[in-house]
């Protein structure tokens, strides 16, 4: 029996399957957001563009990004959401069509000092267990070469409850590799006595320097004084062999202090207790200066830095020890692995291969495996994370990026734009957040926000091609095509900083003079030296201000009143209108509503559920107690000024009834780095990365110096605000300061009084300078990478 071929000539129905080829998402109100809906092809490359603070990243990353992660822990069973981060729907009436998203943000990598660029991707790992298996002499399984590991061995009678109870001689015994004397650190402090103390005076004359220790009232040094160890009416220098011991180094032990039990320790332990133990950035200001002041790191003289025990430092493979490779540029060590042909480990060569070759692709073959993690800028610690992703299998997945330009030179740009193209091209959504307009330039699709920023911003201005957007009268649309022209002349400079023999990372004994009372702009591709140079030569001292990359530290009580001290003299003169304590006007203090402590909302945690934040029905989210709302200033209760635009109290303490010179001050810095739409009271952890940074500028203006220097300041900076950027380096060094800025974008570069240039790569192909002179020398000489970049760019 014969079957016959059926021919249907009618076009086959498309398939239901292939009609999900688009992200929807309708009605989204987080943070900024006005009720915002829109459609994301699938597969393609999406751009989002906009004004820094216009509801990106609250689109992007706080809406799309969050509902998918949020589906996906709700697949695993209540116990295990119980170990997971626990996230709340998006405020966001339909998301459709979502798939599994990868967040590649710019979260700086913790700043642990055991975390390295090795133990933070799997290269470490991966070098661990090779040496376990080829290393000679051979000294124990993987955990031998952790620095992480601490060699343990027990030894005694554990009890077995099975059947009968039964006690058990068992002995344990693990290797590890970390170093005795650093604890696996790599340095080792020391501790400046003469900055705890003044050891001429007794614990009763208020010997004590360190910040907040009070002989008066403080517990802490009630404890010394009465412990019965010191006399506390001896001068410090007259104290015993014994007395000092015990002061310093005692053993904790309870003591009795006005019929109160505390604990007595010396003051060495107590001081790595309680500031050493904690990290440095999360310190305020005075006490973070007490630390940099009294302890000093050095290289620990045992491992000589390589964090590792003398065991495995000893074993090799070849001539070359796990601390030898760590310390290798990856792009020298991605060499060397390939160099080793032993078929026994052959897979694991191969991934590690793999994961090595990946650094060098991306851009950051000039780092080592030992570099520290919290030492990576923004840009860097972003390309680490999106290294594990390059080989991956995984299609139809939605990779998110946050300005995966910054910390780029232009030269590194386009090496950055194919990463992107190829991920697209596996079959991936990816969507970007980005201001750079060779980023926007690949871009299948753009999404612009605006029209400003904060209340002005979040509603979509356009959506289409990058050619459609150049056309489309947008604030990015007419800025796009932005280029910069050289200054015709040039400002002298003053004097000169002089720098001999900078030898910091990789740089190769350079000497240099960096002039002063203009602005000086140092460039060169990532890794080549800047922050080496500048950081590790421009000494920190009263006459210099520097406005790092280094992250805000704030709760959501925190907001830019509090983190710029505007709030002082508010509080001040609240109190001195209404006769009353300047503590009544701090949601932090006694001001404070009882029923949820001046956070304004009531946060109820639902365990392995998303915790439910609702407003306090009592101060109605003021934060404040009703009768704090009673006292007014200029007519305005204090929860009314909190909720004003930086622009509306500028001008509200500037004049009339309600002047106030202090916070007025304050208010126009924030105005001058382009913050004017910020609310006073608007919590710092809602705040994008390019706002963080222009705050944290605008607070280190009020300082007294004469060199300020900055890095990156354009960073998250949209086109349109770049001018402003440059317009506020201009009064800075009209007014006499000398600025300094490290930089790779090419307006800041064609802006410049003077540009200094290193190169003419990186890690150790860099290091060194390679042009100093004006700009229009740079463009006419295009003897480095900057200078063809600059040329191209003024268009010459």
């Amino acid at each position: 029996m014969s079957s016959a071929k059926r021919t249907d000539t009618r076009p086959a129905a498309p398939h239901a399957a292939d009609s999900h080829d688009m992200i929807r998402v309708h009605g989204a109100r987080e943070n900024n957001l006005k009720d915002v809906s829109i459609e994301i092809p699938k597969r393609r490359l999406t751009v989002f563009t906009g004004v820094s603070g216009s509801g990106k990243s609250s689109l992007v990353f706080n809406t799309i990004a969050a509902e998918s992660q949020r589906l996906i822990n709700e697949t695993y069973s209540a116990f295990v959401q119980g170990f997971m981060p626990t996230l709340a729907r998006p405020e966001v009436d339909v998301l459709d069509g979502l798939t599994t998203a990868i967040i590649v943000d710019q979260q700086r990598m913790g700043a642990d000092p055991r975390s390295t660029v090795g133990t933070a991707t799997d290269a470490n790992a991966m070098l661990r267990i090779l040496f376990s298996r080829l290393g000679d002499p051979h000294i124990g399984p993987p955990s031998a070469y952790s620095f992480n590991t601490a060699s343990v061995r027990a030894s005694g009678a554990i009890t077995v409850e099975r059947g009968n109870k039964k006690a058990v001689k068992a002995t344990y015994e693990r290797t590890g590799g970390m170093c005795t004397n650093c604890e696996g650190r790599g340095k080792v402090s020391d501790i400046d006595l003469s900055q705890l103390y003044d050891d001429s005076k007794s614990l009763a004359e208020g010997a004590f320097t360190i910040p907040g220790w009070k002989s008066d009232s403080q517990w802490t040094v009630q404890v010394y004084a009465q412990s019965g160890f010191v006399d506390p009416h001896k001068p410090i220098r007259e104290y015993t062999e014994k007395e000092l011991r015990d002061f310093l180094y005692g053993e904790p032990v309870k003591v009795k202090v006005n019929g109160v039990n505390l604990t007595y320790e010396g003051l060495i332990p107590k001081i790595q207790k309680s500031f050493l133990s904690k990290d440095k950035e999360s310190m305020q200001p005075h006490i973070r200066a007490f630390v940099e002041r009294a302890v000093t790191f050095t290289t620990c003289p045992e491992c000589d830095g390589t964090r590792l025990s003398e065991g495995a430092r000893s074993s090799r493979i070849g001539k070359i020890s796990i601390a030898d490779a760590c310390a290798m540029e990856i792009r020298d060590l991605a060499e060397w692995v390939r160099g080793l042909d032993e078929p026994s480990v052959a897979p694991l060569l191969t991934a590690l291969r793999d994961t090595l070759d990946s650094f060098v692709e991306i851009g950051l073959g000039y780092l080592s495996l030992d570099r520290p993690a919290g030492t990576l800028s923004g840009g860097e610690a972003q390309r680490v994370k999106m290294i594990r992703h390059l080989g991956s299998s995984l299609t139809d997945t939605t990779y998110v990026f946050d300005e995966p330009t910054i910390g780029l030179h232009p030269h590194d740009i386009q090496r950055m734009n194919d990463l992107l193209l190829r991920l697209r091209d596996k079959g991936n959504t990816v969507l970007v957040v980005e201001h750079k307009p060779e980023a926007i330039a690949i871009a299948d699709h753009v999404v612009d926000l605006g029209p400003g920023a904060g209340t002005a911003g979040g509603t979509v201005c356009f959506e289409g091609t990058v050619e459609d957007l150049r056309s489309a009268g947008t604030v990015t649309g007419r800025h796009l095509d932005d280029r910069s022209s050289l200054k015709e002349t040039v400002r002298k400079p003053t004097g000169a900083l002089e720098i001999r023999g900078a030898n910091t990372h990789n740089l190769q004994d350079v000497d240099v003079d960096i002039p002063l009372g203009v602005l000086c702009v140092v460039t060169g591709v990532a890794g080549s030296g800047k922050s080496s140079l500048i950081h590790g030569s421009v000494p920190a001292g009263a006459d210099v201000v520097s406005v790092d990359q280094s992250p805000i530290k704030g709760s959501r009580r925190s907001n830019p009143a509090t983190y710029t001290g505007l709030l002082d003299p508010i509080r001040k003169a609240f109190a001195k209108a209404n006769g009353v304590k300047p503590a009544l006007f701090s949601a932090n203090s006694e001001g404070a509503c009882p029923t949820c402590n001046g956070a304004g909302v009531i946060y109820t945690d639902l365990a392995m559920m998303a915790g439910v934040a609702s407003p306090c029905e009592d101060c109605e989210g003021k934060r404040f107690q009703p009768s704090v709302l009673e006292y007014r200033f200029g007519g305005r209760d204090i929860s009314e000024v909190l909720a004003m635009s930086v622009a509306q109290a500028e001008e509200f303490f500037g004049a009339g009834e309600a002047r106030t010179p202090a916070a007025h001050k304050i208010l126009q810095r924030l105005a001058d780095v382009g913050l004017g739409y910020l609310t006073l009271g608007q919590p710092l952890t809602t705040l994008s990365g390019g706002e963080r940074q222009r705050l944290k500028l605008a607070t280190h203006m009020g300082e007294k110096g004469g060199v300020y220097v900055l890095d990156e300041p354009t960073t998250g900076l949209h086109l349109a605000d770049v001018e402003q950027l440059l317009g506020l380096l201009d009064r800075l060094v009209d007014a006499g300061k000398s600025v300094i800025v490290i930089e790779h974008h090419q307006a800041v570069m064609a802006h410049a009084d003077w540009i200094i240039d290193l190169g003419p790569g990186a890690g150790h192909d860099g290091g060194r300078i390679v042009f100093e002179g004006t700009p229009a020398d740079l463009v006419a000489d295009r003897s480095t990478l900057t200078g063809e970049h600059l040329a191209a760019y003024v268009g010459a």
